[in-house]
C-alpha cells in the first residue's frame, strides 16, 4: 500500500484497500488464538467500525497495528465474558442420533476431546503459530509477519508445539 504523505484511513479508497488487506488475516488470526466461541467475525466488524470512527487519526501505515489492538482486545472482553458465563453456568451436549458405529463415534469423541485438550495446554502463542502453519497452511515468514517475530521463532514454536502435541496425543 503506497505512503502518502497527509492523508488517513478516512479516504473510501485506502479503506477498501486496508479492509482487502487485512480482514482475513484478522479472522484467521482471532480465530486460532481464541477459538470460535467468541465469534471471530464479529470481532474484526467491529474492529473495521472501530477503524472508520478513528480514520481522521489513524494513518493507513498504522491501520494494521490499530485493527490487529482492537481486535484482540475486543477477543479478550469477549472470552474474558465467557469465563464469568461459564463459571455460573453447567453446559450440557446432547449427542445427535448417527448412524455410525457407537464404537467408532466413541473413538473419535475421545480423539477429539484429547486433541482439543492438548491445544488447550499449548501456550497462545504456540496454538496460534500451529493453527496457522497446520490448519490454514501459511508459510512460516508469513506466520512470523503476522505475528510480529523473527521466522526463527516461528519455526522453534511450531516444532514444541507439534512435540507437546504428540505427547498428550500418543495414548490413542
Amino acid at each position: 500500500m503506497p505512503s502518502q504523505n497527509n492523508s488517513n484511513v478516512c479516504d473510501e479508497k485506502i479503506f477498501e484497500q486496508v479492509h482487502k488487506k487485512y480482514a482475513q488475516d484478522l479472522y484467521n488470526f482471532t480465530y486460532y488464538k481464541y477459538g470460535e466461541k467468541i465469534d471471530p467475525a464479529d470481532k474484526v466488524q467491529n474492529a473495521f467500525l472501530k477503524l472508520w470512527e478513528n480514520c481522521k487519526d489513524i494513518l493507513p501505515e498504522k491501520a494494521k497495528s490499530f485493527l490487529f489492538t482492537v481486535t484482540n482486545n475486543l477477543a479478550i472482553n469477549t472470552f474474558k465474558h465467557h469465563q464469568v458465563v461459564l463459571k455460573y453456568q453447567n453446559e450440557y451436549f446432547s449427542s445427535q442420533q448417527n448412524n455410525e458405529d457407537p464404537s467408532f463415534l466413541m473413538e473419535e469423541a475421545e480423539y477429539l476431546k484429547k486433541y482439543q485438550q492438548a491445544l488447550s495446554l499449548l501456550t497462545p502463542e504456540k496454538r496460534a503459530t500451529f493453527l496457522m502453519c497446520k490448519a490454514e497452511g501459511k508459510k512460516h515468514q508469513e506466520v512470523a509477519e503476522l505475528l510480529g517475530v523473527s521466522r526463527k521463532a516461528v519455526e522453534k514454536r511450531l516444532y514444541s508445539a507439534i512435540s507437546e502435541l504428540r505427547k498428550h496425543i500418543k495414548e490413542i
